[in-house]
């Protein structure tokens, strides 16, 4: 029993230890697992997710701003600043900061102050896992010193100096320059194609800070200074470009246009010295709201938009004819109204034609048969090789953004047709840009130059980066041609279709140009036109060439010689003057009086009475005068013609009553006996200007429908001429 009871305790004692040593080995195992666990996760965090875990770090106990770099100024000849920016400063918020009962109460003051939406403000202060959170980007000196004056606890706003750009001028050069974004970059205009040379390179301040971002004394600071943009020293003159934006605004205003384009620059060089399109923005503010509106009117059209030059391109056949040997200036030509090619009927915009015209004449008549008669003596390839010379189907290479190189169809599939359009100035398609370039090459010696708005690119100690000059792409036409344009433009002008170009005291010389415009689906509109005016002066010595397109006029008589015209002089007036040009010419001047509330007998004798002629629309005599053109005080060549815009032709407003009319029967009437039923109706008879010749043959409503008083009515008419 004794030995029974000795082996069982020990038994118990083995099975004790052995109980003891699974415990230890089970705890050991355990014990090893969370170190092996341990040891992974430290791997992990330290290797694997080491740079992330320390940049977070980093975070918490250092504070790490971006400089921004001082944008270049845009400059332009006279050394005006265009565009440059200033200090303004970036609102950041530190949540941690933030007690969360006064949460509130700061989201309301940033938001308020601030102008920004408040949940938006309250979700970025409540965002305690991070640091800091930007609130706002340029924000004015004024407003932070509001924002200061707060008292928020320390820590909880922080500022920090920012750039923001500014446009000096307002609307000047608006789609030149174009703007940049609250980042400071660059999207239309200037802005956007040298955006490269003029954002510079942004900094950077790094500091340890403490929970309440307070810098550290005697912490570890980083800075790395920022670099300043380049500056952009441009060709334009700011007083040249109001002149022309000023025209181009009444250009459009008197015409009810949708859109005008002009440029002013120095036919021997090729620099621009204005360039503008209306309507305008002011980039200090832009439409941003509306994207459409925004793209549209950012357009710099004058190198963006494409269209038939029409009579404007008669420079470029005259030019063309006389260096190819085609014609002389004892060349007669004949004009009946039309000129028959392969067995089709081309009319001449004159429909009784011109008869027996020399060369001088039919530039002054701007006559469509004399030039087909040229382009078709000239033929295909002599025309064609002069079109390419003079630069078209190929960009100017301006350095203007958006520059498009317009549309000239390849020459094997050009038929005797089309080359006699051409002549005159259809079927075939242009920027503004390359006609005015083209115009230069015909009147400065022959020479096609590159236009440029870039003079230099300087940098902020004043190194020159870039320095551009007059580029000669290539002689087009000789000396003598271009002598013998520059005369016949010159007799245009003082006798023929520019005489509303004539400027007191100096020779001009320019051409007209009215052209045709196509609907969406390709076919020719018959109410659209677009009406040009090329002017320059001094005639013999070009110093400045100017070209103004008015797109879509809605008046009555559409010519370039009254739509444009008028609106170049007014631009070559200003600038001759403005340049100290030495005047040329002992033309006697006068001053167009006020004819406004006249009838239209009464200003026509008022202006015979200062040796003025009037141009307005056929039987308004006992009309009033609401419009002239040129206003009231302009000085003008003795002889000079002022347009009138009566109440007849002057587009009903709005919030008048709406009045319903019967269309009356004008079936088969001529054009005046038509206009005359219709005036007497209540309604504005519109047609194709160019086509408007014989007896109406088509109407848009049908007799005897109502329509609203003063609603415009599209008329056809049909002519069949005497054989």
């Amino acid at each position: 029993m004794a030995r029974n009871k000795q082996t069982t305790e020990k038994t118990k004692t083995v099975l004790k230890i052995s109980s003891s040593k699974k415990k230890l080995i089970v705890i050991f195992c355990v014990a090893m697992s969370l170190f092996l666990i341990l040891i992974v996760r430290l791997f992990y965090v330290s290797v694997c997710n080491g740079e992330e875990y320390s940049q977070k770090a980093q975070k918490q106990w250092t504070l790490n701003t971006s400089l921004r770099a001082q944008r270049g100024e845009i400059i332009d000849r006279s050394g005006n600043v265009l565009a440059s920016s200033y200090t303004t400063y970036q609102v950041c918020v530190n949540p941690r900061a933030v007690t969360e009962d006064n949460r509130e109460h700061v989201a309301y003051l940033l938001s308020t102050i601030l102008e920004l939406d408040y949940d938006t403000v309250a979700a970025k202060v409540a965002k305690t896992e991070y640091q800091q959170i930007k609130i706002k980007d340029q924000v004015e000196k004024e407003t932070v010193e509001l924002l200061s004056a707060q008292q928020f606890k320390k820590g909880v706003i922080s500022f920090y100096s920012d750039v923001k750009r500014s446009y000096r001028e307002g609307q000047l050069f608006s789609q030149l320059l174009g703007f940049t974004n609250v980042d400071g970059v660059g999207q239309t205009g200037l802005e956007l194609t040298y955006n490269s040379m003029l954002a510079g390179v942004d900094g950077r301040q790094i500091v340890e800070t403490d929970r309440d971002n307070t810098p550290i004394v005697n912490g570890r600071e980083e800075y790395i200074a920022p670099i300043a943009g380049n500056n952009l020293y441009l060709t334009v003159d700011t007083g040249l470009q109001g002149y022309l934006e000023s025209a181009c605004e009444q250009a459009a205003t008197i015409n009810n246009a949708t859109n005008v384009q002009g440029i002013l620059m120095n036919p021997s060089t090729g620099e621009i010295l204005a360039i503008a399109t209306y309507p305008s923005f002011d980039p200090n503010n832009p439409p941003r709201t509306d994207a459409t509106v925004l793209l549209e009117m950012s357009k710099n059209r004058v190198v963006t938009d494409t269209y038939e030059p029409g009579s404007t391109f008669k420079i470029v056949t005259l030019a063309a004819a006389l260096d190819s040997g085609t014609v002389s200036l004892t060349n007669t030509f004949r004009c009946n109204g039309y000129l028959t090619v392969r067995g089709e009927r081309i009319k001449c915009w004159k429909s009784g034609g011109h008869g027996n015209q020399t060369l001088t004449e039919a530039a002054e008549n701007s006559c469509n048969c004399a030039f087909m008669s040229m382009a078709l003596n000239m033929g295909t390839d002599v025309f064609y090789d002069y079109i390419y010379k003079f630069g078209f189907d190929t960009a100017t290479g301006s350095g203007l953004m958006g520059e498009t190189s317009g549309t000239v169809t390849h020459r094997k599939y050009i038929v005797d047709t089309d080359l006699a359009r051409i002549g005159f100035g259809q079927s075939v398609s242009t920027t503004t840009m390359q006609l005015a370039a083209a115009a230069s090459a015909a009147i400065n010696g022959g020479n096609l130059m590159q236009p440029y708005i870039i003079d230099r690119v300087e940098d902020v100690n004043g190194n020159i980066i870039l320095q551009n000059s007059p580029v000669v792409v290539r002689r087009v036409i000789s000396e003598q041609t271009s002598e013998q344009v520059r005369q016949i433009l010159q007799s245009v002008v003082e006798n023929g279709s520019g005489k509303n170009a004539q400027v007191v005291g100096y020779t001009v010389g320019g051409k007209t140009g009215t052209a045709q415009k196509y609907e969406e689906d390709g076919s020719v509109s018959k109410s659209k036109l677009i009406a040009s005016f090329v002017g320059f002066a001094p005639a013999s010595n070009p110093q400045y060439l100017c070209i103004i397109v008015v797109n879509e006029p809605q008046v009555p008589v559409v010519y370039g010689s009254t739509v444009a015209a008028p609106f170049v002089q007014m631009v070559l007036q200003n600038a001759l003057t403005y340049g100290g040009v030495a005047p040329d010419s002992t033309k006697s001047s006068r001053v167009v009086p006020d004819l406004t509330n006249m009838s239209v007998q009464d200003a026509i004798n008022a202006l015979n009475d200062v040796d003025l002629k009037a141009v307005y629309m056929e039987d308004e005599l006992s009309a009033f005068v609401t419009r002239q053109s040129p206003p009231a005080g302009s000085l003008v060549v003795k002889g000079s013609t002022v347009i009138l815009y009566t109440s007849w032709t002057t587009a009903r407003g709005e919030d008048e009553q709406i009045q319903y009319v019967k269309m009356p029967d004008i079936i088969g009437k001529n054009r005046i006996d038509a206009f005359d039923a219709l005036k007497k109706a209540g309604l504005v008879m519109d047609y194709e200007i160019l086509q408007s010749q014989g007896v109406v043959s088509g109407t848009q409503y049908a007799e005897g429908t109502e329509i609203p008083y003063g609603s415009t009515v599209w008329v056809t008419f049909t002519y069949t001429p005497d054989d």
